[in-house]
């Protein structure tokens, strides 16, 4: 099973400045790697994934989202919906 992790920002985004170490944190716990995205500068993922604020994160997983967090997503939360796709 394939699992990616996918965040959704944009510039000047309080939420998503917060996020960041959040996710780093989860990166280094569980040897992967978190793709972040900024929303404003690749539109078609708002229209892809229905987004509608920043930040979002996806765990997606054989093509499929699995998890979707919006808004700030503490540590343990993020950490433990990823490891059910691992």
């Amino acid at each position: 099973m394939a699992v990616t992790v996918l965040c959704f920002s944009q510039e000047g985004c309080m939420g998503c400045v917060e996020q960041e170490p959040i996710n780093r944190e989860v990166e280094a716990a569980l040897g992967l790697t978190i793709q972040e995205i900024d929303a404003v500068k690749n539109p078609h993922f708002i229209k892809e994934y229905g987004l509608r604020v920043t930040p979002t994160i996806l765990v997606v997983s054989d093509g499929q989202v699995k998890e979707r967090f919006e808004g700030v997503v503490h540590r343990e939360e993020l950490e433990g919906a990823i490891r059910k796709y691992l």
